[in-house]
């Protein structure tokens, strides 16, 4: 990522934006099967941060620019509520808003043919060089997980030794909720259906034993 000493913790940014700018963007992820986050990863990873900063920024939404949305929750729960367009996108921490919103408009330039990315011939080994490198390490990761993944039950959750094998803890161990919970809060960021790991049964068989195991 071009973000430098940044965490890889990932973090939920809301961006302001006009309406139709957030309008262009999302429609532009859903022509390319992905999200607005994976259109401003693209640009961050392969741009410099610099150039990034160079580029204009959308800015925020005009004063009359306002989308409704209806309260979840608190005292005006079920109520409408007027409030800034906005972009929902999940990136490394590090970033700054109006950052992301330039990177995003890029990735609506590059498609227009607005803006073209080239790379530098003395630039493009080392980017090659760190492509690799990043493949390997996703490679070795994947190899580690599923190395250390449990095998389904043919016939789900039946036991409680069932729930503690699917669970990673050892036979006839008694753990508590506490050590229970974090033990499936841990397994679910890998095996979730929406991580790059995702399983649906095991997922399925994780929710099974958590039920088994806390009554």
């Amino acid at each position: 990522m071009a973000a430098g000493k940044e965490s890889n913790r990932k973090r939920s940014y809301a961006i302001p934006c006009a309406s139709a700018f957030r309008d262009a963007v999302t429609a532009l992820a859903e022509r390319r099967r992905v999200n607005a986050g994976d259109l401003a990863r693209s640009v961050l990873l392969l741009v410099p941060r610099d150039v990034v900063a160079r580029y204009p920024d959308p800015g925020e939404p005009a004063p009359d620019d306002r989308e409704q949305v209806v309260l979840k929750s608190g005292p005006s729960a079920n109520k409408p509520w007027r409030r800034k367009p906005r972009l929902q996108v999940r990136l490394p921490d590090g970033f700054k808003i109006p950052e992301i919103r330039r990177a995003l408009g890029m990735a609506l330039a590059m498609e227009e043919g607005g803006v073209a990315l080239t790379l530098e011939e003395g630039r493009k080994p080392k980017l090659g060089d760190r492509l690799k490198k990043a493949e390997g390490e996703v490679d070795r990761l994947k190899g580690a997980v599923m190395a250390l993944a449990f095998e389904p039950l043919d016939n789900g959750i039946r036991t409680r030794a069932d729930a503690l094998y699917v669970m990673g803890f050892p036979p006839n161990a008694r753990p508590d909720q506490k050590a229970i919970r974090a033990r499936f809060r841990m397994l679910t960021t890998i095996h979730h259906p929406d991580s790059g790991f995702g399983h649906h049964e095991r997922m399925t068989q994780l929710n099974e034993a958590l039920s088994t195991l806390k009554s």
